[in-house]
């Protein structure tokens, strides 16, 4: 039986073509936030990302020091293999790491590397 684990996006990942590329179905899940981070607009030069997502800056958060800023975003259920497919999506400027979110829920966010 697979486990699935829980995927924080504050960004391209909440877009349909972007689901439907990455993981070849819309994904259903509901607002939270990234406590303690703040975004930054980042230029992507991946042609592939900028092709899927249709935008060449995208949103990197990074830990801003003060607990009182947050991150707004969607929390989505998904597959290790769905897991595995974002992993391939993001950029290398990226890297995936476990966090708490404001819900309490444990959760993966891709955040600044």
């Amino acid at each position: 039986m697979t486990t699935d684990v829980w995927l924080f996006s504050y960004g391209t990942l909440q877009q349909d073509e972007v689901q439907l590329a990455t993981f070849g179905r819309l994904l259903e899940g509901h607002a939270d936030a990234l406590p303690g981070y703040a975004t930054s607009l980042f230029e992507i030069k991946d042609a592939d990302v900028v092709a899927t997502s249709g935008k060449t800056h995208h949103f990197m958060a990074r830990p801003s020091g003060n607990a009182a800023d947050e991150v707004p975003g969607v929390i989505f259920r998904i597959t290790p293999a769905e897991l595995a497919a974002a992993d391939t999506y993001e950029v290398s400027a990226y890297k995936r790491i476990a966090v708490r979110l404001k819900s309490g829920r444990e959760a993966f966010v891709y955040v600044g590397a």
